[in-house]
């Protein structure tokens, strides 16, 4: 069980639990506290360089190239995969990233894409990080990621922490993300039907993180 799951279920009242208790109540989109989120991603940094060292992540062939499609009319090619040697989830949830960079044009696009793996020690060494799917800039120059995740509450503690980095390089309101609990990514990508009713409070059909379909 992810430690801030831990934390939860015993009670503890540490400042970022209390954050995420509220956002993943109502699956609302705030950036951590820049302490926090400073704080989180140092650890998990340290906890990456375990990984790496024990070979632990790892990079599939098995989704890169294929385009995924969603509800807005866009699509994004994927063009990394990440995993960690991990159980299976225990409350699986799926997590969606999307953000638009600063002045990304030619050839320093096709650096971001590469380079971007340096990024790695970003979110690997997360509590409850499982895979992540890295999607190429769609037709409205966003980027994606599509994550899988065990416990909803790790996954928008990340996001929190993840949001503060993109800040430092995304345009005002340029970052955006979504929890869904109780879904396994590789469920919805075979069959995204299974995301109708995660929120009917939405206009789905102009909903950037509902995907729709892939080819």
């Amino acid at each position: 069980m992810p430690r801030i799951e831990r934390d939860l279920s015993r009670g503890k009242a540490l400042p970022e639990v209390k954050w995420v208790r509220r956002l993943a109540t109502v699956n609302e989109q705030r950036p951590l506290p820049r302490g926090t989120a400073a704080r989180a991603v140092a650890r998990c940094a340290v906890e990456t360089a375990r990984l790496l060292a024990q070979r632990s992540t790892h990079l599939p062939k098995e989704h890169v190239g294929t385009q995924l499609c969603f509800a807005d009319g866009t699509s994004g090619r994927v063009f990394r995969e990440t995993t960690v040697d991990r159980p299976l989830p225990e409350d699986p949830c799926l997590l969606l990233v999307g953000f638009r960079l600063r002045l990304l044009r030619g050839r320093w696009h096709a650096l971001f894409l590469w380079e971007c793996i340096l990024n790695t020690p970003l979110f690997v060494g997360f509590p409850g990080f499982v895979s992540k799917l890295w999607l190429d800039r769609d037709e409205r120059g966003r980027y994606r990621g599509v994550y899988e995740w065990d416990g909803p509450n790790g996954a928008h503690f990340y996001a929190g922490a993840l949001w503060r980095v993109l800040d430092l390089a995304c345009p005002r309101g340029a970052v955006h993300y979504r929890v869904i609990p109780g879904l396994r990514r590789d469920d919805v990508l075979d069959n995204p039907q299974l995301l109708d009713a995660v929120a009917p409070e939405e206009q789905a059909a102009e909903a950037w993180w509902r995907l729709v379909g892939r080819a």
